[in-house]
């Protein structure tokens, strides 16, 4: 199951179909679990000196924090990877950011070791992706983004992601991920000098990236149509499915399309405003609006008008603080 979950993401960059050197997806589990600890230390640990794993900076790093031995093993249970795959699926090179260069070394090594003189194998590394705080572009630092777009991170929480990159990362994440030319990237260096408020080389970005991972006919278009909507206020131009995309982090409650509504009530209840007070003085000074229309009238009932295809209205109080209202 895990692996054809992968297989599913991974399709859009690896052709699986090839019908020579397909992409291929194997699972460590298959060599690992079919080896026990004896044969483990007899026939792989003994190719591993102390000093020479010491020596590796993913260990020597953590000598003064300290390293677990499950963590101390772990270069050699990549090595053997790298040995499984050179001997059964003639894998020549093993890619990996800057920080594996140690575990990728190490399984060079091995291979050197143990299969016949003149046995070539290879290593590339690439610098890790930072942002401009210097921390890695990463799930272990937060704020991660997936290639699942049912369960993890919807195609329209993908392009706001990258449309809220720094300025001073744009131009690296443009030349990274896209296949944009020199030149293009260029006039929108240019652009972030001289008009970064129009935010034109995040919104390429943006466009490019979740294109190349979501597709554009439908994925693009449904992130790029809410993420206008919001920024203009025209929260009623947008279709139910792309209301429930765009506000499904935000708070919300049910009701009956045939039950009363007034603006007042629904307010309070949602605690967008404290106090019917409150919220006729919110209502009155041009603060709450319904779908992105700014409404006044304090004795304002809702009505099946202000339902996106029936299913949905969107209040706002403020800027930020918004409500949303689902019917059945």
């Amino acid at each position: 199951m895990v692996r054809k979950k992968i297989k599913g993401q991974l399709s859009q960059f690896l052709d699986f179909e090839a019908g020579e050197n397909p992409a291929v997806i194997v699972n460590n589990y298959d060599w690992i679990s079919q080896m026990n600890v004896i044969t483990f230390l007899r026939d792989i640990g003994k190719n591993f000196g102390v000093n020479f794993m010491l020596a590796k900076d993913i260990v020597s790093s953590r000598i003064e924090t300290g390293i677990s031995y499950t963590e101390f093993s772990y270069v050699i249970l990549q090595s053997l990877d790298f040995l499984n795959l050179y001997r059964n699926e003639n894998c020549k090179l093993q890619i990996g950011g800057s920080d594996q260069w140690g575990n990728i070394t190490s399984g060079l090594e091995l291979i050197r070791k143990s299969e016949a003189e003149g046995a070539k194998a290879f290593g590339l590394t690439m610098p890790l992706v930072t942002k401009k705080d210097g921390t890695k572009f990463g799930k272990t630092e937060g704020g991660a983004i997936w290639l699942d777009k049912e369960k993890k991170t919807s195609p329209y929480e993908f392009y706001q992601f990258w449309i809220n990159t720094d300025d001073r990362d744009v131009v690296k994440y443009l030349k990274y991920f896209t296949f944009l030319s020199k030149e293009e990237i260029a006039s929108y260096e240019e652009k972030v000098q001289t008009a970064p408020e129009k935010r034109e080389a995040q919104r390429r970005l943006a466009e490019e990236v979740t294109t190349l991972v979501h597709g554009r006919r439908e994925s693009l278009e449904q992130a790029v149509n809410i993420s206008n909507a919001l920024f203009k206020g025209e929260i009623k131009s947008l279709t139910a499915e792309e209301v429930k995309v765009g506000f499904k982090d935000v708070p919300s409650m049910e009701k009956s399309s045939t039950e009363e509504l007034t603006l007042v009530d629904i307010l309070v209840e949602s605690k967008l405003s404290p106090s019917k007070r409150q919220a006729r003085e919110d209502i009155t000074n041009g603060a709450v609006s319904i779908n992105g229309e700014r409404q006044t009238d304090k004795d304002y009932v809702l009505s099946a008008d202000d339902r996106i295809e029936n299913q949905f209205t969107v209040l706002r109080r403020g800027k930020k603080k918004y409500f949303l209202v689902t019917y059945k």
